[in-house]
């Protein structure tokens, strides 16, 4: 019975879309400690930029976004190929993971170090304190966690429903439309909930800066949207070539008819 589930292209390949998805969101999660400027990485010169009265604002951003493309990519397949449903199943099951995951980095870091010669084993390398980088790196503070928790949930939730909603309005046309779309409105309520949420709320940070920092954020995150589209088109060129374009085209029906989503 086993052997047959996995023989079955269409359960392979939810596995495979549903891996990428929440390896990549695990992935985003672990390094978005970094942050990094956009502008230098282009060769130009940080960005000077003066929003709602906060000014010398630039393209600050943590390399947790680097992954995320992936991750609605592959909910715009997931939610064509199999609805809403398999969304919210990947979604509530890649957040349990995150949350165990920071579980065990947190018993990890309070776990006594090797003082013989783990400690200062990088000293060399400009690393005098193991157990102090190892803190820094997996010791994410609660009010990020919590922020981009909700923000994960929250946006790929309103994703999935805005994909559904466009969908059955223009049917199987317009892929660009229902994915970008989706996309770029999940994007918006990730990047307000994210910054709000870790940084105003728990953070008290002043209204007007906390939003000045979403509107940087969004920018970055609308053109790479935009910019993701033709992926897309090509993933869905893929995967028909895999299933056969019959049994395709039926699976993207069954999911925008079914009722249990």
């Amino acid at each position: 019975m086993n052997g047959n589930i996995l023989a079955d292209k269409a359960t392979r390949l939810f596995l495979v879309l549903g891996g990428f998805f929440v390896a990549n969101a695990l992935i985003s999660e672990m390094i978005g400690v970094k942050l990094f400027q956009l502008e230098h990485v282009f060769g130009l010169a940080k960005a000077d930029i003066t929003l709602l009265g906060q000014r010398e604002l630039s393209f600050v951003l943590s390399v947790g976004v680097l992954p995320w493309p992936i991750v609605f990519i592959m909910t715009d397949l997931i939610n064509d190929y199999y609805g809403v449903r398999g969304v919210r199943f990947l979604t509530l099951l890649t957040t349990g993971l995150i949350v165990f995951a920071f579980a065990l980095f947190h018993l990890a870091i309070h776990m006594p170090p090797d003082q013989s010669w783990w400690l200062g084993s990088s000293a060399a390398q400009g690393v005098p304190n193991m157990q102090a980088a190892f803190t820094a790196i997996f010791g994410q503070g609660m009010n990020i966690i919590i922020g981009s928790l909700a923000a994960f949930v929250i946006g790929q939730l309103v994703d999935a429903l805005v994909f559904r909603r466009i969908k059955k309005i223009t049917g199987d046309r317009y892929i660009w439309l229902r994915a970008t779309g989706s996309t770029v409105v999940s994007q918006l309520i990730d990047s307000v909930v994210v910054t709000y949420v870790a940084f105003w709320v728990f953070r008290d940070m002043p209204f007007a800066k906390a939003t000045a920092l979403v509107i940087t954020a969004y920018a970055y995150k609308f053109v790479v949207a935009l910019l993701s589209t033709p992926l897309i088109y090509g993933a869905h060129w893929a995967i028909e070539r895999y299933l056969g374009k019959e049994r395709a085209n039926a699976m993207r029906a069954e999911a925008l008819r079914s009722r249990n989503d």
